[in-house]
């Protein structure tokens, strides 16, 4: 995987083979990110990556200037490959190796300013997501929540929907806080 722009700019960190993930491609983080640096600024962000798998987000969020990143995955191997290339490279991310459903429930109010959700695309209840950030109000005010899912996911009926977006495979669903449609 590679980091496409910042600090780190080019950077290349390898795969890890025991880690069970799908990586967002390089064309869809890309525009993902040049969405984002049109609305939002990243050097003020603290941002709360659901589902990291291999920290690819979070290193691009870190390269680009945000403020910190916190990483949740359940797989150890996910933890320990991000613990381990955010190290060498100086990153202020934080790992947890936690259930992303459990995480929310116990997080306090107002603690992100923008979350980032890259669940299994086959995962029960992915439509449930927004509905517990937005429920449990860990974003603050004016806050975004990004969901990436396959093509049969729809979040246009869900509270706080801004957009979606389409990458080839990969769909981001766009959802801002205190926003109407």
């Amino acid at each position: 995987m590679r980091i496409i722009s910042g600090k780190y700019k080019s950077i290349y960190i390898p795969n890890n083979k025991n880690i069970k993930a799908r990586p967002t491609t390089s064309t869809a983080k890309e525009a993902l990110f040049n969405i984002l640096e049109n609305r939002v600024l990243i050097s003020e962000l603290d941002v709360l990556d659901l589902f990291s798998g291999t920290g690819s987000i979070a290193f691009e969020f870190i390269s680009r200037g945000a403020q910190s990143v916190v990483c949740v995955d359940k797989q150890v191997n996910s933890v320990k490959f991000i613990n381990l290339n955010a190290k060498k490279l100086s990153m202020n991310i934080k790992t947890v190796k936690a259930n992303a459903w459990k995480f929310i429930e116990k997080t306090k109010e107002n603690s992100y300013d923008l979350i980032f959700a890259d669940p299994p695309y086959n995962l029960e209840n992915i439509n449930q997501i927004p509905l517990l950030i937005f429920e449990k109000r860990i974003l603050k005010k004016n806050g975004w929540l990004i969901m990436e899912h396959g093509k049969d996911v729809n979040f246009e009926e869900t509270s706080n929907f801004i957009e979606r977006r389409t990458y080839s495979s990969v769909n981001f669903s766009f959802f801002k806080l205190n926003s109407e449609k």
